[in-house]
Formats: structure tokens, C-alpha cells, sequence
């Protein structure tokens, strides 16, 4: 598609919005109208001063379909608010080509929620939500959604104080790659091998990073170990991370310790065991969905009744907290199969619930798929989510966080959902960005937050395994911009 913004620096958000609707969409820039090829898709916007007015319009050609809006505004209008006027007949021209209204408007910000917490400080909650239905154009749902995820977020990151930090653990290993994955993760079979000398480093770089935090005088609030699948390791080997972290760390200040058993087909009583003991106070387990063509069609290996076995399992065992995962939009499911699933995942009582909606990532199999419009599959995505949001909610579980990705199905979110009490705070703190989350393993970043303000720098660790191990003596001297960030940034 052929992209042209004439008369003014207004081009991020009608990008953002062009690949709303149109997620693999190639857009090549122009600037000149003479460059424009009339046998090409393309976005034109065009802003005029005269005479103390600003001229404002929107073509929008794709295929056969052509729409084009105008508007006037007066020429001392804030960028932000000619930005917002060009946004919203953008939006109308999709709407009419696409027959598809997204429920988000024309807001493409990942954290909705979080902008939300800052209109209401400065206009108050009633001019907010007024700001995002008549403004951004968001439904009354997904206004709704965002103001009740702000409030409980709210109290999560209250619990948090400039010395907090949480830690991630990656474990980049899975016993097959899901269809719709874009995490840096290794099947077991391609990777096996790697697993003992992985292990090894990855316990020596958690003890170098605890000594170093341990100096700083962070306090550790939450951990979360997660991948790839944590489970494709041995119960052994479980253990061994987990002891580490126990005697590296001080956990005495622990709020939640959360290891992923994601994959149902990879969980043993003899690994659940491991976890529990090893501290965990919070897992998830996984389904996706409980149809199981469906996750034939996806790449996993486990079935429905599999996955049931699994939770029962780690009730056993002794876990109170436990997650699962659902998808909405998955090839191959629909609304009805995918209502089935929410029933079936509520039956089990579990503490969290976490929905997201497809993301067709550039590395994932399913975004090699030809989608031109998601009209579709976003308005049965829609509907999936709706029926989730609906049901959770009166089984007593309730949304208590939210983001957004790019390529979303529908141009939908993905929202955790907990009993009161049971709350996944380390999905709140790494979204908000609320303190530092320090980073172990391959493909692990750190992300350091000023204490007491707003800056953030990132550490990146080597992305796959065998960078990993290869570059082992490298990633632990990055490991040293810790100290340099609290240096800058001291807690007191």
C-alpha cells in the first residue's frame, strides 16, 4: 500500500491504524503526490492551511473500494488533536471498506489500561471514559474493560516500592513449536543436547546476578520462570534452578513465585513435586483450547483430557494457584467450540484465566497465511472474547490486567482474569513497567526502571541457546549495567 502524509509530522498514528486493519500489509512511504500510482492500494492524507482554517482529508484506496473524508479545523489546533481528527476518518474510511468496526476505536496503544490511570488524574474518571468513547471512538466494553483493569492494577502496583525488583528465568526448550509462536524457543528434539550445558550457565549467571542485586539491596517481590516450557526440563533439573534461586536470593519479601507448566503433555507428578518444593506459590497450565482437532492443527501434542489430568495433578500436589491459558481466534476453532472450551476451563475452578487474542507474528507459521482482511475472524474473535469476559465474570473471576499486541486478530486484547485474592502480579508489574524486572537465561531482557521515575534502559541477553552458551562471558559483563543503572539511579 502506497502511504502519503502531505502538510505535517501525522504519520505514526495513521500508520499504526493502516496496519490495524491490514496486519501484513507492506506500506511504502511517499513524498510527493506525483509518486503515486493510481493502480495501487494507498492511504493519502492531506492537511491545508488557509485562511486561519486547517483543511483536513483522508483518502483510502484498496482494491476496488475507494473512500475519502474531509473535516475543518482551526489552525491553532494542538498536533495532538489534528492527529486524532485525521485518526478518526481514517478509521471511518476502513470502517466502510472493511464492514469491520474494531471495538478499540482508533486508540493502538498496548497499554490501554495505563493510559486510562493517566487521564484520570489529570481530567477525573468521568471526562476519561467520555475521552475514550467519544474521542478514541473505544466501545463501551472495552472502555468498561480498561477502567475496571486500571483500578485493580492499581492496588498490584501499590505493593511495589523503589527498591522492589522481580526476576525472570527463560527457558527457552518446548517439545514442539505451536503454530502461532514467535518466542525464541527450541524444540526438544532439535535442542536436546544443549539442555545440561544450558542449565549449567544458567544457574552460574543467577548466582552472579543475585550477588549483584544482593549488593544493591533490591528486594526481590516476584519471580517467574518461564520459556518456551519450563517442564521439558527434568524434574532434577528443575530442582537445581530453583534451590539456586532459593539460596542465591533473599525471598523472605516474596509476594508470588510463578513457574510455567505450560504444556500439559510435558507435566509429571514427579516435576510438580519439584516445583512445589522448590517454592513456587503460583503455575500455569496451559490448554489453548480443549477442542483437540484444534490443537492438532496448532502444533501441540497434548489432548483436552490430557490437559484436565494435569490440573487434577497439581491439585494433588498441593497447588492453590493455578493458570490457564486460552486463545481466541485459532485456526481452525469457532465460537461454539471455543464457548466449549471457556466451560470446560471454568468447570475446573481454576484461580487465574488468562484470554488473549491470535497474534499473527512475522516468525510464527499462521502470519504466512494470505490475510488481506480479518473482518471475519475479528468479529468471531469478537465474540469469543465477549463470551469469556461474560462467563468469567459470573463464575467470580475477574479481568484484573490487560495489553495489546501488534497483528492482533480483530485488532483485540488479551486479559487475565483472577479470583479476588489470586492475582497475577508479575503480568502487572512487567506490563506497567512498574520497578526493575532483571533477566536470566537465553532470550531474557533487563529492564531496569528508574526508582522513584521514569527512565528505562534494557539489557539484552543472547537470544538462543547456543548464543547462550557460546557468549556466556560477554552476557555476564552486560550483567555489570546493573550496578551502572543504580549507580545513576541510587534507591535512596
Amino acid at each position: 500500500m502506497q502511504f502519503l502524509v502531505l502538510g505535517g509530522n501525522f504519520r505514526y498514528e495513521l500508520e499504526k491504524l493502516c496496519l490495524t486493519f491490514l496486519p501484513f500489509e507492506k506500506l511504502e512511504f511517499l513524498d510527493d503526490l506525483l509518486m503515486i500510482n493510481p493502480q495501487k492500494n494507498r492511504m493519502v492524507a492531506i492537511i491545508k492551511e488557509c485562511n486561519g482554517e486547517l483543511s483536513l482529508s483522508v483518502e483510502l484506496k484498496i482494491d476496488m473500494f475507494s473512500e475519502k473524508r474531509e473535516n475543518k479545523l482551526n489552525a491553532g489546533s494542538s498536533k495532538t488533536d489534528i492527529e486524532r481528527a485525521l485518526a478518526v476518518m481514517l478509521f471511518d474510511c476502513f470502517f466502510k471498506v472493511t464492514n469491520y468496526r474494531s471495538p478499540w476505536g482508533i486508540l493502538t496503544g498496548v497499554r490501554p489500561a495505563k493510559l486510562m490511570g493517566r487521564l484520570i488524574n489529570t481530567l477525573g474518571k468521568e471526562k476519561a471514559v467520555n475521552y475514550f468513547k467519544n474521542e478514541l471512538l473505544v466501545s463501551d466494553k472495552k472502555t468498561n474493560l480498561c477502567l475496571d483493569t486500571y483500578i485493580s492494577e492499581e492496588h498490584i502496583i501499590e505493593k511495589s516500592k523503589a527498591d522492589s525488583f522481580s526476576l525472570y528465568v527463560s527457558i527457552p526448550f518446548c517439545p514442539s513449536r505451536c503454530a502461532y509462536c514467535s518466542f525464541v524457543s527450541h524444540s526438544v528434539d532439535g535442542a536436546k543436547k544443549l539442555i545440561p550445558q544450558y542449565v549449567d550457565l544458567l544457574i552460574k549467571e543467577i548466582k552472579y546476578t543475585a550477588e549483584i542485586v544482593n549488593t544493591l539491596g533490591l528486594k526481590l517481590l516476584t519471580v517467574y520462570i518461564g520459556g518456551g516450557t519450563p517442564t521439558t526440563l527434568s524434574a532434577e533439573q528443575l530442582t537445581l534452578i530453583m534451590n539456586t534461586i532459593k539460596d542465591s536470593f533473599d525471598l523472605s519479601n516474596i509476594l508470588e513465585y510463578t513457574v510455567e507448566a505450560g504444556r500439559p503433555d510435558t507435566v509429571t507428578k514427579e516435576k510438580l513435586v519439584a516445583i512445589k518444593t522448590g517454592g513456587a506459590t503460583r503455575i500455569s497450565i496451559n490448554p489453548q483450547t480443549m477442542n483437540d482437532d484444534v490443537l492438532e492443527k496448532i502444533g501441540r501434542w497434548h489432548t483436552a483430557k490430557q490437559m484436565k489430568e494435569a490440573f487434577l495433578l497439581a491439585r494433588e500436589v498441593g497447588f492453590d494457584n493455578i493458570n490457564t491459558d486460552l486463545i481466541a481466534g485459532l485456526e481452525g476453532d469457532n465460537l461454539d467450540s471455543f464457548k466449549a472450551s471457556v466451560d470446560e476451563i471454568i468447570a475446573l475452578n481454576p484461580e487465574n484465566v488468562t484470554v488473549h487474542s491470535l497474534s499473527m507474528k512475522r516468525a510464527s507459521n499462521l502470519s504466512k497465511l494470505n490475510y488481506q482482511f480479518l473482518a471475519k475472524e475479528g468479529q468471531e474473535a469478537a465474540g469469543m472474547v465477549d463470551y469469556a469476559l461474560n462467563k468469567l465474570t459470573m463464575a467470580g473471576i475477574y479481568p484484573y490486567y490487560m495489553y495489546r499486541q501488534s497483528k492482533t486478530i480483530g485488532n483485540l486484547e488479551n486479559v487475565g482474569y483472577s479470583k479476588v485474592g489470586y492475582e497475577g502480579l508479575y503480568n502487572v508489574y512487567i506490563m506497567d513497567e512498574t520497578h526493575s524486572i532483571i533477566g536470566c537465561g537465553a532470550s531474557a531482557v533487563t529492564k531496569l526502571r528508574e526508582p522513584n521515575g521514569n527512565n528505562i534502559e534494557r539489557i539484552f541477553n543472547f537470544k538462543y541457546p547456543y548464543e547462550f552458551i557460546s557468549n556466556f562471558s560477554e552476557m555476564l559483563e552486560r550483567k555489570k549495567g546493573i550496578t551502572e543503572f543504580y549507580d545513576k539511579y541510587p534507591v535512596d
